[in-house]
């Protein structure tokens, strides 16, 4: 197997854990399988992991290893060694390798920055340490062995990886821990086989589960605490301040709200999904304060989040707005259990978004995209335009994002006027509104009064494109749950008698807009933006 990492798996292998020195399962016998043929005795695979004596690094998503392979003496493969880092915001498989002109030797020949460190990878990684010195932080140990099951043929039937891992913390304080993982990666073998394959593994002691190596270092590590890596803020008053200001409050929050969430404080989920979008916001806005593909990556990232977090949000949502309709509804117009039918509908829905959430934020890419955001405040890629006077430089972005905007509503209400159905059209306004609102947001401290009044007066066109996405929402949950009702012998006519209601006020709406519209999306509320 020829993965690069100590440990690693891929979406179709079977991965276990147990403890540590586990011994090898029992396959002699089962059927289809002729024989066991050793491909890897006792092969050593090691990571040593560099960073500052606080882990900048590591809180800044960076990942910087000594790999090495020494070989078992069965094997006539010669050893390997190299120095590798890892962005978090790279390209998924991208990384610089260097290699180490010999295996054995602690350390890289040639030209060596920080700590030994390659002067080519010290270069990239400057900024994000500061004056700190690089060393070793900790290492992932593992001695692999490999074995091909296969039939009478010596067809491989499949290839069992079993690796006894050794993690441990480097420098003052040490801490050691131990446990085994096993890898099934699937050649010819039939189902029933795999089946019994796993029966075998367990009696073992061993369970379902993916490798966890470089994950619990990093836990070990911060146990002891991660400083941030420090903060460029660029020159007084320029644009590029004023964005990293922006953006560096928006990452303090974002951890802010993810202590909540954990916490279980109510409302934590909407709030750290309005961070990422003004996070996303800003760096759309201010695009050209920028340089690098680094952005568009943070840009899809945030992306991604807001749309992680979007169902157990949008759940939560409409729950409190489906209780409260139906405690202001008339008593004779409630037929059947209907609250039992909504309770029961949202306990189910929230379980499953909360479960997704904690997912997310337990997840690998999200602590990738919390380590890209750090390493941009670190290490900004600022264009030339960034050094500008703020004052004079993003006024003129905020303002193509308002004709975005403007272009936006007119193809929403020339729908509406002609008498198509416009929810599309409309979210489409609504979220470039909430962009162009953030963006003014941003530019608040050098923009004065003008800003935030235009802010002040395009809540009001927000809120009406809020409460009517949240009618078309609720239309299609409402025509779910009357359905359901049906479909159970039960009575879906109060579900019919708010979707009524809710259509009414989608019309209301509607028919509201233009005028809210017109008194906004004046030029003189505009004219800051110099367009």
């Amino acid at each position: 197997m020829s993965d690069t990492r100590t440990t690693s798996t891929s979406s179709d292998e079977l991965a276990y854990r147990g403890p540590a020195h586990t011994g090898a399962p029992r396959l002699t016998g089962l059927p289809g399988l002729h024989g066991v043929r050793t491909v890897t005795d006792a092969e050593v695979r090691e990571q040593e992991r560099f960073d500052t004596p606080d882990l900048r690094l590591s809180a800044a998503g960076i990942e910087l290893v000594v790999e090495r392979v020494v070989p078992d003496r069965a094997s006539s493969r010669p050893g390997t060694a190299a120095w590798v880092l890892r962005l978090p915001d790279g390209e998924p498989g991208e990384e610089l390798r260097i290699d180490l002109p010999e295996p054995q030797v602690e350390g890289a020949g040639g030209d060596t920055g920080s700590g030994g460190v390659p002067e080519e990878i010290d270069t990239l990684v400057r900024r994000v340490r500061g004056d700190a010195e690089l060393g070793p932080v900790g290492r992932v140990h593992v001695v692999r062995a490999v074995e091909q099951l296969h039939d009478a043929s010596g067809r491989e039937l499949a290839l069992l990886r079993r690796d006894q891992v050794r993690v441990a913390t480097l420098g003052a304080s040490t801490a050691v821990e131990s446990w085994t993982e096993t890898v099934v990666r699937p050649g010819a073998a039939p189902t029933e086989l795999l089946q019994q394959i796993d029966e075998a593994l367990r009696t073992t002691g061993l369970s379902r589960g993916p490798g966890v190596a470089q994950r619990r270092l990093i836990e070990l590590l911060t146990a002891a605490g991660v400083a941030e890596p420090p903060r460029r803020t660029g020159r007084k008053g320029s644009a590029g301040a004023v964005l990293l200001g922006y953006l560096g409050e928006q990452v303090d929050t974002l951890t802010a709200r993810e202590r909540d969430l954990r916490d279980g404080v109510p409302d934590a989920v909407h709030q750290m999904r309005v961070t990422a979008r003004r996070a996303r916001s800003a760096l759309r806005t201010y695009r050209k304060l920028l340089e690098g593909p680094r952005v568009a990556h943070l840009i899809a990232e945030l992306r991604w989040l807001g749309r992680a977090l979007a169902g157990e949000r949008d759940a939560e949502v409409q729950q409190e707005r489906l209780d409260a309709r139906l405690a202001e509804l008339e008593p004779e117009l409630l037929l059947g259990p209907v609250q039992a039918a909504v309770t029961r509908h949202f306990a189910r829905t929230r379980a499953e978004t909360g479960a997704a959430v904690l997912e997310v934020v337990d997840g690998d890419r999200y602590a990738a995209l919390k380590g890209a955001l750090r390493r941009l405040l670190a290490d900004p890629p600022l264009s030339a335009q960034a050094a500008g006077p703020a004052a004079r430089t993003m006024p003129a972005m905020v303002g193509r994002t308002a004709r975005k905007l403007d272009r936006r509503m007119e193809r929403a209400l020339g729908d509406l006027e002609s008498g198509q159905v416009a929810p599309v059209s409309l979210h489409d306004a609504r979220k470039t509104g909430k962009q162009l609102r953030y963006a003014t947001e941003v530019v608040r401290p050098v923009a004065g009064s003008d800003a935030r009044r235009f802010a002040k007066r395009l809540k009001r066109v927000q809120r009406v494109l809020g409460d009517h996405q949240d009618v078309v929402v609720s239309r299609d949950l409402l025509r779910t749950l009357g359905a359901r009702a049906g479909a159970e012998n039960g009575n879906g006519f109060t579900f019919g008698v708010l979707h009524g209601r809710d259509t009414a006020q989608m019309l209301e709406l509607e028919r509201q807009l233009p005028g809210v519209w017109a008194e906004v999306w004046t030029s003189r509320a505009r004219r800051w933006m110099r367009d």
